[in-house]
């Protein structure tokens, strides 16, 4: 019998029993229900331009170099520009680098955008690049961003000229400095101020400069009239911590907040409806599957069991009952609207019947137990995971954990720290194939539970190779290995969701990275 939850299919509104999701916190419907309303308050008032946006968390620091998340991000990327920057037609373009090109196969050479300077008026130049790259790169500095670990160092051409050196091919480093590993900071002032000093002030180029921060209550920017594409559209941008439904929405409602982001499906579809609520949702690229173990003895060692898996797994049905059709299916790992992508790969097809007769070949007649462990964030998908598998005669039992401990786990050397099974999802921010792969395929890396010559092979091929057509062959063949090995159960990229009131008028890329210069806001 299935345990998708009841709550979250298509059709009538849910009842007062149903949760709201928002950031993996779960409260019950008729006390958001209560909230909404405004409990006879009247709504909030704006004085001038300001967009307040609501998100799941507060940044871990406000040092770029120092954090790896995307809640931090959001704001971040709102102080400090990058070398390149993800247009809203998803192509990269000039950021603080003007143009880039490989002028040998291990080294790209940027040229820097002219007369850019930092809040504080120091210079942003080449030196400045170098530094913020050598920062980066610094063990001292411990940073969690992996995304230039090709770098062996920076060179200073002249002051608006930098050649990045690499110790193999590198075929996505622009893309790659479109956001974490692209920050710039200013030298001069880290030195006078230290590394705490600049995460309690910090000071960039981006559109706005940091203004003041409440832990927990929130975080103000306000617009840098003198940046460098104009100033931005909002005055201020106020960045307030909602870890759960209820808190945000009521906010959303009484006007203290204009835009929610981090909705659930299920948080969505219960405020369809209310008056002076909007939902937006855009075709997003986070992209979510599970991890099998296949490196300790157990089923999962059997292809057989694998791919029993993926045929248990009916993720159309997932996506319309507990994401409220706000989803795409995702064939074999890489998402649409990633480079490598091949849609001539189809998914598995869903069959209990066909599942059942793997398991039985695999020698599991009647099927076995194992566990599922996932981040509260996602109960509601994983127990209804646990549903689809339960059909077959897999029973998982659903493990959830705070996220904190589920990161912690996630990114331990113990391969398996979270169980046979884990769901697990990936921003995919680069739009490159290699995002999602990287750190889940080759044998060496910290989370591949997968060990094949032909995989490492392959991911050499698409990390390394100079050309684009032998990259998308690399990728073609590592998907069709992948759906044959069944390593992961592919689910889906999941929608960007949004709920705001009338004044902001805002679309994010595919990442929904919160980067607030482009909005325009009603008084």
């Amino acid at each position: 019998m299935e345990r998708i939850p009841r709550g979250a299919s298509h059709g009538p509104r849910p009842s007062r029993r149903t949760v709201l999701r928002y950031g993996g916190a779960a409260v019950p419907a008729l006390a958001a229900t209560g909230l909404l309303t405004g409990c006879g308050t009247e709504p909030a008032t704006h004085a001038g331009n300001v967009l307040r946006v609501s998100q799941t968390g507060d940044p871990k620091t406000m040092d770029p170099q120092k954090q790896g998340d995307m809640v931090s991000m959001n704001v971040l990327v709102n102080v400090f520009d990058t070398l390149t920057v993800r247009g809203r037609d998803n192509k990269l373009k000039p950021g603080l680098a003007l143009t880039w090109k490989a002028v040998s196969p291990k080294v790209w050479r940027f040229t820097l955008r002219p007369g850019v300077r930092f809040h504080n008026g120091e210079v942003c130049d080449a030196k400045a690049v170098k530094f913020s790259l050598d920062r980066l790169l610094d063990p001292a500095t411990k940073s969690p961003i992996v995304e230039l670990r090709y770098v062996d160092g920076v060179t200073v051409v002249d002051p608006h000229t930098v050649d990045v050196h690499t110790s193999v091919h590198d075929p996505i480093l622009p893309d790659k400095v479109s956001l974490f590993g692209g920050v710039v900071v200013p030298p001069g002032y880290l030195a006078k101020v230290g590394d705490d000093g600049f995460a309690n002030h910090p000071v960039g180029t981006g559109p706005f400069t940091f203004a003041h921060w409440q832990r927990d209550h929130e975080l103000r920017l306000r617009a840098f009239p003198h940046h460098w594409r104009g100033r931005p559209g909002p005055d201020e941008v106020v960045f307030t911590p909602a870890p759960n439904a209820s808190s945000a929405l009521a906010a959303l409602q009484s006007g203290e907040v204009d835009l929610v982001s981090g909705l659930t499906p299920d948080a969505a579809q219960q405020l369809d409806g209310y008056p002076g609520v909007h939902l937006d949702h855009h075709t997003g690229i986070r992209t979510s599957y599970l991890s099998l173990d296949t490196l300790t003895d157990g089923p999962l060692r059997d292809r057989r069991v694998r791919q029993a898996l993926n045929h248990a797994v009916d993720v159309p049905l997932l996506i319309k009952a507990v994401l409220s059709g706000k989803a795409q299916e995702v064939p074999a790992m890489i998402p649409r609207g990633a480079f490598g992508f091949d849609e001539s790969i189809t998914p598995y097809t869903r069959s209990v019947g066909r599942a059942k007769h793997l398991l039985a070949e695999a020698g599991h007649p009647h099927g076995f137990h194992t566990t599922l462990t996932a981040s509260n964030v996602d109960a509601n998908v994983a127990e209804a995971l646990s549903g689809l598998l339960a059909r077959a005669g897999v029973h998982a039992k659903v493990n959830l954990l705070d996220p904190g401990t589920y990161a912690q786990r996630l990114t331990s050397d113990n391969h398996g720290a979270l169980g046979p099974l884990y769901l697990a999802a990936s921003t995919v921010w680069t739009l490159d194939g290699e995002s999602m792969l990287q750190s889940n395929v080759r044998s060496d890396r910290r989370q591949s539970r997968w060990h094949d010559k032909r995989a490492d092979d392959l991911v050499d091929s698409e990390e390394l190779s100079v050309e684009p057509a032998t990259r998308r062959r690399a990728f073609s063949s590592l998907q069709e290995l992948v759906k044959t090995e069944a390593p992961f159960v592919s689910l889906y990229q999941i929608d960007n969701i949004y709920a705001r009131n009338d004044r902001p008028h805002w679309t994010p890329g595919a990442a929904g990275v919160l980067d607030m210069a482009s909005a325009e806001v009603t008084r």
